[in-house]
């Protein structure tokens, strides 16, 4: 049992508020454990200038870490970017591509607006598992005002975590976990199973292929969990893509 009583293989408790924002074509509260995120999508009828005349749209992120999220105050990126930021909003932008059609999407761009209220681990995964369902929510919100004909998403998308503590393999790894992990791994994968990215560093130490897989096999049973409380979150009716 870990600190907070789940077993090796069990999620933090999952919590998915949808149309958590009022002006945002999507948007949603997505919550880990302790951590959350608010994902909001939004569509703007313009596209960077490197796709223009291709007849194919955009979808982008971005991400940030309120000041208050973490138990000490977090300067505001305002006049830089931090590193890690950067590195996490192109990850959530280029998770979000893998399963959308931009050439259904037209010459148009999504933004989905990632902001860390609360954060104790995890925020990249939740970030992207929420995100998804602003997408979604944009996606049907085009569609209703006659700008699509028909959806531009080809499948679902969630992450999470998985790391090596003490020798243990564990899921969905909270800050306290992170922390003291010799293997720490992030995994983003679509609904049918196939891998988007993986992000994977031993800390001090190597480790072996085997780790590695069994890994990888753990965070795919976190990944289902979460397509499922997605797929719940959405509907049936609406998850008509796999």
């Amino acid at each position: 049992m870990r600190r907070d009583g789940r077993a090796a293989d069990e999620l933090r408790k999952v919590s998915i508020e949808r149309n958590f924002v009022k002006y945002a074509q999507g948007s949603a509260l997505m919550s880990l454990g302790d951590t959350k995120v608010v994902c909001a999508a939004m569509v703007e009828e313009k596209i960077p200038p490197f796709l223009r005349g291709s007849s194919k749209g955009w979808v982008t992120a971005e991400y940030s870490m309120l000041p208050y999220c973490t138990p000490t105050r977090i300067p505001r990126d305002i006049e830089r970017q931090r590193a890690r930021s950067h590195e996490i909003r192109r990850l959530i932008g280029r998770s979000l591509r893998a399963v959308v059609d931009l050439a259904k999407l037209g010459e148009r761009t999504i933004w989905v607006d990632c902001d860390v209220i609360q954060a104790d681990g995890g925020t990249r995964c939740v970030s992207i598992t929420g995100s998804f369902i602003a997408l979604v929510d944009a996606d049907r919100w085009l569609r209703e005002k006659g700008i699509l004909k028909e959806s531009i998403i080809k499948d679902s998308l969630a992450a999470i975590s998985t790391g090596l503590k003490e020798g243990e393999e564990l899921l969905d790894l909270s800050f306290q976990e992170d922390s003291q992990a010799s293997v720490d791994m992030n995994v983003v994968m679509s609904g049918k199973g196939e891998l988007v990215e993986i992000q994977v560093t031993g800390e001090e130490k190597t480790f072996s292929r085997k780790i590695l897989d069994e890994l990888l096999d753990l965070a795919e049973t976190g990944v289902k969990k979460l397509t499922e409380i997605q797929r719940k979150v959405i509907g049936q009716e609406e998850w008509n893509w796999s």
